[in-house]
């Protein structure tokens, strides 16, 4: 949860850009230690590959749980008493953020577009380790993904219109860094940017970061799970 008195405030907005830097940083330099060992990823086997990216993303979020301890453990202690009243008043802007989710994928498709880098990617992966995918997209993006572009940009970004904005623009654009000469790129963006509004905004409403992460979860496990049902009787 997050404190906007004026004691806070500054630590609060060096701790978010903190974070927010950090995961580009590990991000764009995640092999880099391999590249000073002289050890290029490639030649690496898969499993130790996977190893290798689970160890860096745990790394991470350890590291991004560590500087956020107060206001998750503020968190957890209220997830604990309201969770029911959150999701049953939050499911409608999940569900709002995935119909308009859907409508811009179909229209995407009527237009003659396809499946965004970012998908093609995932689903690629997915063919060649099911597990590592399903267990970083379900379960540890949701962690990494809500406590960078909704924890950290919340204690950044104190007005809730400029929050919800930025922490879904920034998300889903990430998404789509190799298609920003595709025509239909803004239609791109919508489908990638309403579930993030809907995560953004639960955040902001509740002041939660494990309510917009719940959501999260579920978000990813059900579209994980589709895949994963396709891979097998497909």
């Amino acid at each position: 949860m997050v404190s906007f008195d004026d004691k806070n405030r500054l630590t609060n907005i060096i701790k978010g850009i903190v974070v927010i830097l950090l995961y580009f940083i590990v991000s764009l330099c995640s092999r880099l230690p391999l590249d000073l060992l002289g050890i290029n990823y490639y030649d690496l086997s898969l499993i130790i590959r996977i190893i290798y990216s689970v160890s860096v993303e745990l790394i991470l979020i350890a590291a991004i749980i560590l500087i956020f301890k107060d206001e998750y453990k503020k968190a957890f202690a209220d997830i604990k008493k309201n969770h029911l009243s959150y999701f049953k008043g939050n499911l409608k802007y999940y569900l709002l953020g995935v119909i308009i989710m859907m409508l811009s994928n179909s229209l995407i498709m009527v237009l003659g577009g396809g499946t965004s880098d970012n998908e093609t990617a995932i689903r690629s992966q997915f063919g060649i380790a099911p597990i590592y995918t399903y267990i970083s997209a379900v379960f540890l993006a949701p962690v990494l993904e809500e406590s960078v572009f909704r924890l950290g940009f919340r204690n950044i970004f104190k007005n809730k219109l400029f929050f919800v904005v930025m922490s879904s623009l920034v998300f889903g654009g990430l998404h789509l860094t190799g298609m920003l000469g595709d025509p239909l790129m803004p239609l791109y963006l919508v489908a990638y940017c309403s579930c993030g509004v809907a995560f953004a905004y639960i955040m902001m409403k509740t002041n939660n970061i494990f309510v917009s992460m719940g959501f999260h979860f579920m978000h990813n496990g059900i579209l994980m799970s589709m895949q994963l049902f396709v891979l097998l009787f497909g």
